[in-house]
């Protein structure tokens, strides 16, 4: 994105003459000029005068550009104030939310995160240390999009099912620190090492442990990092018996049926809870599966229970499902199956977002 880097005081000045201005025509004029300028703009031009960052004021010159148009489409005085106002605002003021860095001045800046409920992603993000060695593991961009939204940089993120250390990966790559629980102690292992060597340019704590998250001492595990409470809980659990994990009897693929598994599940959701800051977010990645002919909704499942426990159900998110090598290489023979046998191939799994 092309960024332009303006001397903060020389363009609040000039936004400033615009709003004590009653003349419409005249504000057009002044805006004009200004977009002109932003337009052609090159570093080290007139508007490069302070580029520092105490006097110096930065945006992408396609949001600018956007902004100052929607100053000269608008017809009324008071209309055309509003919005040069809001980009005054935007330019002078810093706005960050609660639990994340998000400037909600400068809102238009974001294009990277995610609002829509549906996601469509074409390609798995393998970029950096990512791998796809692990069977089951979910693609990056929900833990990236989960952290952007709802975690600030420095906070800590518990994941339940670490499995690859996918959510740890990128709690190195934005700055949070994480805590992963993996009950397999070969994939514990391989994916604390594989963490370990991974770039970490903000100097943050990635830790993999071995254990069972239905038993884990959650009080002890966070004191020894000097913590009472994480800001955000990520659990991508197997969707049943899909894929066998283990031979592992606490694993919850192993699970004796589908209300066993809910069961099983809300133990670690009991467990995790008192170790949540209040008002933050627990995100919950399942899909759902088939038994002889018939549809079983695990995430309706654990929504539902999830919402026993007291949390506040905030959106359903509906992620497209990549098939499996085996479905790709099989995919006229799934299609016949699902004509004979009256249903809809998977195409999609949730992320269900919850608020304590």
């Amino acid at each position: 994105m092309d960024h332009i880097i303006l001397n903060r005081d020389d363009f609040l000045a000039r936004l400033n003459t615009c709003l004590a201005d009653d003349n419409l025509e005249a504000v057009r004029v002044r805006i004009t000029d200004l977009r002109a300028q932003v337009a052609v703009w090159e570093p080290g031009g007139i508007w490069d005068t302070a580029p520092s960052e105490d006097t110096g004021v930065t945006f992408p010159r396609d949001v600018l550009l956007a902004d100052l148009d929607q100053i000269l489409a608008t017809h009324t005085l008071q209309r055309t104030h509003y919005y040069i106002a809001r980009l005054r605002k935007a330019a002078a003021e810093v706005r960050i939310g609660k639990i994340n860095d998000i400037n909600l001045n400068r809102w238009k800046e974001y294009d990277e995160i995610i609002t829509d409920s549906l996601w469509v992603m074409e390609r798995r993000d393998n970029a950096g240390a990512h791998q796809a060695w692990y069977w089951g593991n979910f693609i990056p961009q929900i833990p990236h999009q989960m952290m952007l939204r709802y975690t600030k940089q420095g906070d800590w993120v518990l994941d339940t099912f670490v499995g690859s250390g996918t959510t740890l990966l990128e709690c190195l790559r934005l700055g949070r620190n994480g805590i992963g629980i993996e009950l397999n102690a070969d994939i514990a292992a391989r994916t604390r090492g594989l963490v370990a060597t991974a770039p970490n340019p903000h100097g943050v704590i990635a830790d993999v442990l071995e254990g069972d998250s239905r038993v884990v001492d959650y009080a002890a595990v966070l004191a020894e990092r000097g913590l009472a409470q994480v800001q955000l809980v990520l659990m991508h659990p197997p969707y049943h018996d899909i894929i066998r994990f283990s031979e592992d009897d606490r694993d919850l693929s192993n699970a004796a049926s589908v209300d066993a598994f809910v069961t099983q599940f809300v133990e670690i959701v009991t467990r995790v809870t008192p170790f949540l800051e209040r008002g933050r977010y627990l995100a919950i990645v399942i899909g759902d599966k088939y038994v002889k002919g018939e549809w079983i909704p695990l995430g309706f499942y654990l929504m539902q229970a999830v919402q026993a426990q007291g949390f506040t159900l905030k959106s359903i998110i509906v992620k497209n499902f990549d098939e499996t090598r085996a479905k790709r290489e099989q995919k006229a023979l799934w299609r016949y199956r699902a004509l004979v046998g009256g249903f809809y191939i998977f195409k999609h799994e949730y992320i269900l977002l919850f608020q304590k």
